[in-house]
C-alpha cells in the first residue's frame, strides 16, 4: 500500500493518544474553535442573506421599482405613456397609480396611512400583493363603491375587519358654512393583506377612480406611472433615460430612495460582521500554531530519533504541516455540517422558542419582517471553508519550520 513517510506520521501524530493531556486539550480547544467559528459565520450570512432577500421580494415587491409623473399636474395622456414605457425591453411592467397621504379612523383610533389608487386589473403585474391576502381580494376594489384593502397591521391597530366602515381624513380643507375643515371620506373594508412587512402597517388599497375623486382630479388622470424592471438594481439609471426619452418636464423616483438606506445597511451589516466572525477562526488557528509548538516540544526526541535514521529536514516539516492540517480539515469539516444544518432550520428553531418562551424577537411593528429568515449561498460556503482551510494551514508552517531545524545530536543529549 502506498503511504507517503511524512503523511502516515503526521496522521499517526494525529491519532494516537498523548501522554501530555494538556496538548491534547489545546488541540480539542483549537479544533472545536475552527467548528464554532466556521458555523456561526454560516448561520450569520444565511440570516443576512435572508433579510437581503426578503427585502428584494417582500418590501421592494410592494414599493415601486420606480415612478414617473408629470411634474405639478396630473397625467392624463398616461395610458399612450404607459404603451411607451412597456415597449422598453428592459421594462417587466407597468401601472398607474394616485397617491395620497392621509389619516384612518375607526373606532377612536386613528393611524397615518399612505393610499395607493391601484387599477386592480394591472396591480399584480407590479407588485406581489394579490398573492398575500388574509381575507378579500383586489377585485373587491370597483370604482364609485369606494372600498379600501388595508395591511394585517393596520387593521388590527384600527380594530377593523372585512366590511366595517373607517374613515379616510386627507390634509385637503374645505370651506363650508362650519369654517375651514379637513376633507373626510368613508370607505368599507374589503380585504386585508398581510406581507409581514412593515408595510402592512401603513398602506392602504382603493380604485384609482375613487383615489382621482377624492383628490379632486380629473376621473381618467393618474398621479404617474409605476414601473417593475427586469433588474432592479438598474432602476435609478434606467428611469431617469426613460424620462429623458419621454422629452416632457417629469419627475422620477426609484426604490434606492425610499428604501436604498435599508439595504445598503445589510450590505454593510454582513461585511462586518462576516469581517468580526473571521476573528475566531483566527483565534482558531492561533491555537493551532500553540498546540503545534508544544507537539513539536514534546515530540524533540522523536523528531531526533526520525532524523538519524534518515528523514530530511523537509520530511519532518511535512509530519507536522499534516498534523496541524488535519486539525483544520476536522474542524472546518464540522463547522461546515453544524453551521448548514442551523442555518437551514434557525427560521423553525427560533419560532419555536419564541412560541414557548410566548416573546417575539422580530415585530413588523419595529423591524421590517417578524420572523428571522435565512438563506443558504453555495459561494458563502465555499468563501468560508476555503478561508478556514487556508489559515489552518497558514498556521502550521512556524512550529512545522521549527520542528525542522531541530538538531539531532542536541535534543537526545538529556534523553
Amino acid at each position: 500500500m502506498f503511504r507517503p513517510f511524512s503523511f502516515f506520521v503526521g496522521f499517526r501524530y494525529t491519532a494516537t493518544k498523548r501522554g501530555n493531556h494538556f496538548i491534547s486539550f489545546i488541540s480539542l480547544v483549537s479544533m472545536l474553535g475552527l467548528t464554532l467559528g466556521v458555523a456561526a459565520l454560516i448561520v450569520v450570512l444565511s440570516v443576512m442573506n435572508g433579510f437581503d432577500r426578503e427585502l428584494r421580494q417582500r418590501i421592494l415587491g410592494m414599493v415601486p421599482h420606480a415612478t414617473l409623473s408629470d411634474y405639478q399636474k396630473p397625467m392624463q395622456d398616461w395610458q399612450a405613456v404607459r404603451q411607451r414605457l412597456a415597449n422598453n425591453p428592459n421594462v417587466r411592467a407597468t401601472a398607474p397609480f394616485v397617491q395620497a397621504q392621509g389619516m384612518l379612523t375607526h373606532a377612536g383610533q386613528v393611524q397615518g396611512v399612505l393610499v395607493s389608487g391601484i387599477d386592480p386589473d394591472i396591480e399584480p403585474s407590479v407588485s406581489i400583493i394579490e398573492d398575500h391576502f388574509v381575507s378579500g381580494s383586489l377585485a373587491t376594489l370597483e370604482p364609485g363603491e369606494f372600498n379600501i384593502i388595508l395591511g394585517e397591521l393596520l387593521a388590527r391597530q384600527l380594530g377593523a375587519g372585512v366590511g366595517d366602515r373607517i374613515t379616510l381624513v386627507l390634509p385637503e380643507a374645505s370651506v363650508s358654512i362650519a369654517g375651514i375643515v379637513p376633507q373626510l371620506k368613508r370607505f368599507t373594508v374589503s380585504g386585508i393583506f398581510s406581507v409581514g412587512a412593515e408595510i402592512d402597517a401603513s398602506l392602504a388599497y382603493v380604485h384609482r377612480v375613487d383615489a382621482a375623486r377624492i383628490k379632486r382630479m380629473p376621473a381618467d388622470s393618474v398621479d404617474g406611472i409605476r414601473l417593475a424592471f427586469n433588474d432592479l438594481f438598474q432602476a435609478p439609471m434606467l428611469v431617469r433615460q426613460l424620462a429623458t426619452d419621454l422629452a416632457r418636464p417629469m419627475q422620477i423616483s426609484d426604490w434606492t430612495r425610499t428604501h436604498g438606506n435599508l439595504f445598503q445597511a445589510i450590505q454593510m451589516e454582513k461585511r462586518m460582521i462576516g469581517l468580526l466572525l473571521f476573528l475566531i477562526v483566527f483565534v482558531a488557528a492561533f491555537n493551532i500554531v500553540s498546540t503545534l509548538v508544544m507537539v513539536v516540544t514534546d515530540k524533540r526526541a522523536d523528531i531526533a530519533i526520525l532524523r538519524t535514521m534518515g528523514a530530511t529536514p523537509a520530511m519532518v516539516m511535512r509530519i507536522f504541516m499534516v498534523q496541524g492540517a488535519v486539525i483544520g480539515f476536522i474542524g472546518t469539516t464540522l463547522g461546515l455540517v453544524l453551521g448548514v444544518i442551523l442555518a437551514l432550520t434557525v427560521s423553525d428553531l427560533v419560532a419555536g422558542f419564541e412560541r414557548l418562551m410566548g416573546i417575539e424577537f422580530l415585530s413588523a411593528e419595529v423591524y421590517f419582517i417578524n420572523y428571522l429568515p435565512s438563506e443558504v449561498q453555495v459561494s458563502d460556503l465555499i468563501t468560508i471553508t476555503t478561508t478556514a482551510l487556508l489559515i489552518s494551514f497558514f498556521a502550521t508552517l512556524y512550529p512545522a519550520w521549527k520542528a525542522s531545524r531541530t538538531q539531532p545530536a542536541e535534543a537526545l543529549r538529556y534523553e
